[in-house]
């Protein structure tokens, strides 16, 4: 178990994953438009398909980095330091742009689970924002000189699926009231904007001012 992270890492890793989890984007906006559209059983179909997809781009991004980091140290700490810019941008862009909460509510009646479930993947997967995230900011959390890096980003990126779930389930469970809620109340979602900022703004600057010493 030594890929395991120290308890100081895993608790800043789950504060992030809480903040990320709760700012709303794309996959948020589809399981609760197909709860809204299809019911509960086509909002968990399409968050499993969303969680699907972030399995897959742990994966992937495990498999690259891992190479990355045995081919090169310093280009693995480069790779962490242009995440840790991104990771700034995106704080930035949330208190400029504001949360993602786009929900199209269609009238396509009932979906087969299958197929709602492979439409999460798909926006899941080929959305590229995504891709660069977990390419981003799972190794902000992983040292560069770690010989289990690679086993310590798949379990970053399972965590963050795990931790996720239940949290997913409960808003499809109260997806009206939590769509009627959020609509309600607009600073509710600045107020997750400017969280998301301050956390990953602090990860970004600290990330920064580490790596330059």
């Amino acid at each position: 178990m030594s890929f395991l992270p120290d308890a100081a890492t895993l608790i800043a890793y789950t504060l992030a994953c809480a903040v990320l989890f709760l700012t709303p984007g794309p996959d948020m906006s589809l399981f609760l438009a197909k709860t809204l559209s299809g019911g509960r059983r086509a909002g968990m179909a399409a968050m499993l398909g969303t969680s699907i997809g972030c399995l897959v781009h742990t994966l992937l991004a495990a498999i690259g980095l891992s190479a990355l980091l045995a081919a090169s140290a310093t280009a693995f700490a480069a790779v962490k330091v242009v995440g840790a810019a991104y990771l700034l941008w995106l704080a930035m862009d949330a208190i400029r742009s504001g949360s993602a909460l786009n929900v199209r509510v269609d009238s396509a009646g009932r979906e087969q689970f299958a197929r709602t479930l492979l439409l999460g993947a798909g926006v899941n997967l080929t959305n590229p924002k995504v891709v660069l995230f977990f390419v981003t900011f799972l190794p902000q959390f992983v040292r560069a000189g770690d010989p289990d890096a690679a086993a310590q980003l798949v379990f970053l990126g399972v965590y963050y699926v795990l931790f996720s779930l239940p949290f997913a389930a409960l808003m499809i469970l109260g997806a009206e009231r939590l769509l009627t809620f959020l609509k309600g109340r607009p600073r509710v979602l600045r107020l997750i904007d400017w969280t998301f900022a301050g956390v990953f703004g602090f990860f970004a600057v600290h990330i920064l001012t580490t790596q330059s010493r």
